[in-house]
């Protein structure tokens, strides 16, 4: 049984100031499942331009270079321009358009969404009709479970686009706040949104991260919580992509999920205890956490 993930959307340079960091939600989860063994591929376009050149070495470097890696003529790779604040909250300004916008169903695409058996993407790089076009195209070509990764970023989403998305979508995965925005934040408490969510799209698993609180995931009519672990926070990033590679690990593995919540939020802690997105990890300290 063929049992590989293939992560597809943006990829991209975080810039702070001048230092620069290759991101993109996509390119991290795959990264993250990388260091968890999974088999995972990813699929982005990135410009014919010298960032172009530093990301694909830099993707090489972290074995996540494949034909599926396309290269746009026209349009540059993308670099984001990350602003803190005095409390080192982030904004992000993200460049349109950029080769990401431009993602074709070429061949490789076909090939490796045929080959895939689970397919996690986004909302960002949707935003263009052309990436949006050949991304629903390529659910249509796949029996790959398909798990949509909502990851908001104003204003570079619809909520029309969001709701195609959710209607293909076996697993959907948000943080509280995108949770309050597409489910409501008026009365009734998280259950009953995300039921009532449930029922309008038909998906089979609903995950809502909450920060330093755990997560909560309805699964096959059955609501499964943890109220996350303690520890120092060294800063957030990363830590959504982290809990998302950690449940898909899971799932490749059949593990139930009261194991895969569990397990899922020990390495978001661990990672919110450690700097940047994809700190290597320390097993040691994840088990010791994953045990408090």
């Amino acid at each position: 049984m063929k049992n590989k993930v293939l992560c597809f959307g943006e990829v991209l340079w975080d810039a702070f100031g001048d230092e620069k960091k290759a991101g993109g939600a996509p390119m991290n989860v795959a990264r993250h499942l990388v260091q968890q063994h999974v088999d995972v591929k990813l699929a982005s376009r990135v410009g014919s331009d010298a960032s172009g050149d530093e990301l694909i070495d830099f993707l090489k470097k972290n074995g996540l270079h494949s034909p599926m890696i396309q290269r746009d003529n026209a349009l540059p790779t993308c670099e984001v321009t990350v602003e803190l604040d005095d409390k080192h909250q982030a904004t992000y300004i993200i460049p349109q358009p950029v080769s990401w916008d431009n993602i074709q169903l070429d061949n490789n695409l076909k090939d490796g969404g045929k080959d895939a058996s689970i397919i996690v993407f986004g909302s960002l790089a949707c935003r263009n009709k052309t990436t949006h076009d050949a991304l629903l195209n390529l659910l249509d070509v796949t029996d790959a479970t398909k798990i949509f990764d909502v990851n908001l970023r104003h204003p570079h989403y619809t909520l029309a686009t969001i709701e195609t998305l959710a209607a293909r979508a076996n697993v959907i995965k948000m943080n509280e706040e995108e949770a309050d925005l597409l489910i409501g934040g008026g009365k009734g408490d998280l259950k009953s949104k995300i039921t009532e969510f449930q029922k309008k799209y038909h998906t089979k698993t609903i995950c809502v991260t909450r920060g330093e609180n755990g997560a909560i995931i309805w699964h096959d009519y059955e609501f499964f919580e943890h109220p996350g672990f303690t520890v120092d926070v060294a800063d957030t990033v990363g830590a959504g992509d982290a809990f998302l590679a950690t449940f898909i690990a899971g799932l490749t593995a059949n593990n139930p999920i009261p194991k895969i919540l569990i397990n899922a939020c020990a390495v978001g802690a661990f990672v919110t205890s450690q700097r940047g997105a994809n700190p290597v990890y320390v097993q040691d300290e994840i088990v010791r956490i994953r045990k408090s």
